[in-house]
C-alpha cells in the first residue's frame, strides 16, 4: 500500500449527502472476481446515461476535474452495505483522500485498510470547499495526514481528528497484511519451534 503523508493534489466537488455504497459501485459490478479494474464502474449510474454513454453533466466527467486526487463531498458519505468494492473503485479511479463531514462506520474502516484519507471537517468547512472547488479552476487543496490539516492557496486552514493507529497504518503504508508481515521473523521462529514440537513427532 503506498504511504501517505502529504498529498497536494486536484479537488473535485460531489455535492451530495447519504452517497451510499451501491452508487459508489453499484451491485451488477461486485460478481468480479479480480480486485483491480472497479475504477472503471465508480459511481457507475451517475456517470453514464439510459443509453450507456458517458454524462458529461456528472462532476468527474468534467475535463476540468480530470486527475483530481481529493474528492469533496457530503454528509454520511459512503452508508449503506458493507463492501469493499466501494474503497476499490475509488482508489482505482485515482482518489487517495475523501473530505466530508461525515462518513459510514465501515465505509470508514475500509477505505483506510485500502490506503484512502477520510478527512472530517464541518459542514460548513466542506460547504466552503465545495464551493471553491466548483468556482475556482485547477482548484487544488493539500491533505497533510502527518500535521492533520487541510489547506489551500486560498486562505483555507482546517485541522481534523484522526486515530493514532489508523495514521501510522497510512503514513507507513501498511495495510492488514502489511502489518502482520513486520512480525514475520517472530513467525517464522514461531513455526520452526512448532515444527520441533514432540507431540508432532510421537507417530
Amino acid at each position: 500500500m503506498e504511504p501517505f503523508r502529504t498529498l497536494t493534489a486536484l479537488a473535485a466537488p460531489l455535492d451530495r449527502t447519504n452517497v451510499d455504497t451501491d452508487q459508489i459501485i453499484p451491485k451488477q459490478f461486485l460478481k468480479r472476481i479480480e480486485r483491480t479494474g472497479y475504477g472503471d464502474f465508480l459511481f457507475f449510474d451517475w456517470r453514464r446515461t439510459a443509453s450507456g454513454d458517458p454524462d458529461p453533466t456528472f462532476v468527474i466527467n468534467e475535463p476540468r476535474y480530470k486527475g483530481a486526487k481529493i474528492l469533496i463531498a457530503g454528509k454520511n458519505f459512503g452508508c449503506g452495505s458493507s463492501r469493499e468494492h466501494a474503497a476499490w473503485a475509488l482508489s482505482d479511479f485515482g482518489f487517495r483522500c475523501v473530505i466530508a463531514p461525515t462518513f459510514a462506520d465501515i465505509f470508514f474502516s475500509n477505505a483506510g485498510k485500502n490506503g484512502i484519507v477520510l478527512v472530517k471537517l464541518s459542514e460548513e468547512q466542506v460547504d466552503q470547499l465545495l464551493n471553491n472547488a466548483m468556482t475556482i479552476p485547477n482548484y487544488q487543496l493539500t491533505v497533510s495526514l502527518e500535521e492533520q490539516t487541510v489547506t489551500d492557496n486560498q486562505g483555507f486552514n482546517a485541522s481534523f481528528e484522526f486515530d493514532p493507529f489508523r495514521k501510522f497504518c497510512l503514513t507507513e503504508g501498511l495495510d492488514d497484511i502489511g502489518l502482520t508481515l513486520r512480525h514475520a521473523a517472530a513467525l517464522d521462529t514461531y513455526e520452526a519451534k512448532h515444527d520441533e514440537a514432540s507431540w508432532l513427532k510421537a507417530k
